[in-house]
């Protein structure tokens, strides 16, 4: 099935070529690989099938169709994973800041699912699809953390419903910018896609529940170390 992105334009992306805009907000798609799909007919521009340069102006709204790749078009990477915990079914990653958890389309290369390929060769789940095997959850690019990894359909599928049923604990701990008065707390909003920068998410009335819990840990001045307990994962 494809995934169609819509992006409205701001008045800071006003004037831009789609193509730019595109390849500004979806930075998980490439360059030359939006200009391919806007070849393909496949982006519009207020409904209307467009040119990548096209400018735009405030207010537009650009649709891009993104197809699912139907064949595997990643290849394996030999990569020194730093690797916590490993048996026949599971395997646990410490992944580092920086780097992308799986590829998308247009975008194949550098992240944990090559390197992990190229570690577990064909024992990795295939639930997930050919962009994702293996993969149960991620984190973002700029978030280090622990990843549990599936190597057969079995335990990804035992290891999805722990995660659904909450079973498995989630804590992270983060710098956050200003003082949080209180010493510990909930934060219960709805997060989704930044309309206005798609790169980010926000508290927006067309987001999905999200629900975490907070515990200040030390202060800094204008920062907060906070430890950061999830329930919805978002």
């Amino acid at each position: 099935m494809d995934e169609t992105i819509e992006i409205k334009v701001t008045s800071e992306m006003a004037g831009k070529r789609l193509d730019v805009v595109l390849s500004e907000q979806c930075n998980d798609l490439t360059r030359s690989y939006i200009n391919k799909l806007c070849k393909e007919e496949r982006a519009a521009l207020n409904g209307k099938t467009s040119k990548g340069n096209k400018k735009c102006k405030e207010g537009d709204v650009i649709t891009l169709q993104v197809p699912e790749p139907t064949e595997l078009e990643i290849l394996p990477e030999e990569m020194n994973l730093d690797i916590v915990y490993e048996d026949q079914d599971v395997i646990l990653i410490n992944k580092p800041k920086g780097m992308v958890v799986h590829p998308a389309a247009g975008h194949y290369s550098g992240t944990l699912v090559n390197g992990l390929m190229a570690h577990c060769k064909d024992d990795l789940s295939g639930i997930n699809g050919v962009l994702r095997p293996g993969i149960v959850h991620r984190i973002d690019k700029d978030t280090s953390g622990l990843l549990m990894i599936a190597k057969n359909d079995t335990a990804h599928n035992a290891l999805a419903a722990e995660l659904k049923d909450k079973k498995s604990l989630r804590k992270y701990v983060a710098i956050v910018h200003g003082t949080i008065p209180n010493d510990r707390g909930v934060i219960e909003a709805p997060i989704g896609r930044s309309e206005k920068d798609r790169k980010k998410q926000a508290v927006t009335a067309k987001g999905k529940p999200a629900l975490t819990h907070f515990k200040v840990l030390e202060r800094f001045g204008n920062y907060t170390l906070v430890e950061l307990t999830l329930e919805t994962g978002r």
